[in-house]
């Protein structure tokens, strides 16, 4: 996204906020009729910088219009898609234009998928002798809360444990219900941890990827989220050599970030409808890459603590290719930052999904054979997780099923003894 459209988003977002709804109707008019906006229709914004997120709740206007309203103030309710005023009463829906404009440039519910926002949240059905635990991790950087599903065929023994980042607007209840992981690992007798961002470290609670504090080893939310990996495998009798993380949007793209800060941890990862590790360092690299891939990224997937040279950190990719919030270019960009294309040999399959989408799987195998790059491109699929419940928030249940999917690729993949390294 270029300096003058995220500027016009502000604007118009600015006059929404203050009440002005003719005036930012007649402001986006223009704009979708592809006027330059003049300097001087932007209003001032303050100084306090938004959080990547993509909902107009969360740009923040200091200042605010001394001038009269003939019209009630407004604001983005991005959990529903609707406008209410500062008491909370629902007003009526904004105008067509401006809905157009704020969902045309990404200001809409952040995982603007097939499905509706989050229904209410119901307990989880958990079935006899399971758990599904409340806990909170901390550590110098702070502290989030996480759930945690043991299931009932756990007594002790080794089992893998899958690590599952939500994305934003989401909470772990919510992504667990979405995503059905839960299910997939009582069949599997797999531990999945479910760690939660707080609307205190971002207002929509979305993962900090885009943060360059955010993006190292043993600093920022990447030492939260391995902090609560290894709380687990104290607590637990995991597996080391089969630790997974996985995630959706900005947890996707928090994902590819663990990744690649510990390969030492996760055998290997699953990235839907993400980016990769080091594809923003601020809020305009953000955007740009969201909205075209970037895949010159600063970190590179592997690289162990110490250095050296890199192994591949086997990974598992789906992206539906009529996304537009996370454009489709991102999937490609993860397995480019994954290993060369030149040590790996190719094979594409076609698939489909009776009643549900067609897709393109795409199979990277390194020089002993072994698949260890997969990406399933989901054709009509728009950002939402494949396959998905419509218990929880933006799934789309035409499939393919990702859950499924990611879960038989990690167990196909624990950590070798001697990796290949690029």
């Amino acid at each position: 996204m270029n300096t003058a459209s995220l500027r016009d988003m502000i604007a118009a977002t600015r006059l929404t906020r203050a009440g002005r709804l003719t005036e930012a109707t007649a402001f986006l008019q223009r704009l979708l009729h592809g006027e330059a906006a003049s300097r001087d229709a932007h209003p001032p914004v303050g100084a306090g910088g938004p959080i990547i997120d993509l909902v107009a709740e969360t740009i923040e206007m200091a200042d605010a219009d001394p001038s009269p309203r003939t019209e009630p103030a407004y604001r983005v309710d991005a959990g529903r898609g609707r406008f209410g005023d500062a008491d909370g009463a629902v007003r009526p829906p904004m105008p067509a234009a401006l809905r157009s404009f704020l969902e045309r440039d990404g200001f809409k519910p952040p995982l603007g998928g097939l499905a509706s926002p989050s229904p209410p949240e119901a307990p989880a059905v958990v079935p006899d002798g399971a758990q599904f635990l409340t806990a909170t991790f901390s550590n110098q950087v702070g502290s989030r809360p996480y759930k945690l599903y043991v299931p009932s065929g756990y007594h002790g023994q080794g089992v893998p444990l899958i690590v599952m980042l939500h994305g934003c607007t989401q909470s772990p209840d919510d992504f667990a219900a979405g995503t059905r992981m839960n299910v997939a690992a009582e069949e599997h007798t797999c531990l999945v941890v479910y760690p939660g961002q707080t609307t205190a470290a971002n207002m929509s609670k979305c993962w900090n990827w885009f943060s360059a504090g955010d993006q190292q080893r043993d600093r920022g939310e990447p030492s939260l989220i391995a902090g609560i990996t290894r709380e687990v495998m104290r607590q637990y009798a995991i597996d080391p050599r089969r630790v997974y993380v996985a995630g959706l949007s900005a947890g996707a793209a928090a994902a590819a970030i663990m990744g690649a800060a510990y390969p030492d941890l996760y055998a290997a990862i699953g990235v839907h409808s993400g980016l990769a590790c080091g594809a923003a360092s601020d809020l305009p690299s953000a955007f740009a890459a969201m909205r075209q891939g970037n895949r010159e990224s600063a970190c590179r997937l592997g690289t162990p603590p110490e250095g050296g040279a890199r192994q591949i950190v086997p990974a598992i990719v789906f992206h539906g290719d009529q996304d537009t919030t996370v454009h489709p270019r991102n999937g490609d960009d993860v397995i480019a930052q994954s290993a060369p294309a030149a040590l790996l040999e190719t094979r594409v399959e076609a698939g489909s999904v009776p009643g549900g989408h067609t897709y393109s799987r795409t199979l990277h195998a390194d020089t002993n054979g072994e698949t260890v790059l997969e990406q399933w491109v989901i054709h009509g699929a728009g950002h939402a997780w494949a396959g998905g419940s419509l218990a929880g928030s933006y799934t789309d249940p035409h499939g393919p099923n990702a859950t499924r999917e990611m879960l038989r690729f990690f167990l196909e993949h624990p950590r070798r003894a001697n990796p290949q390294r690029v």
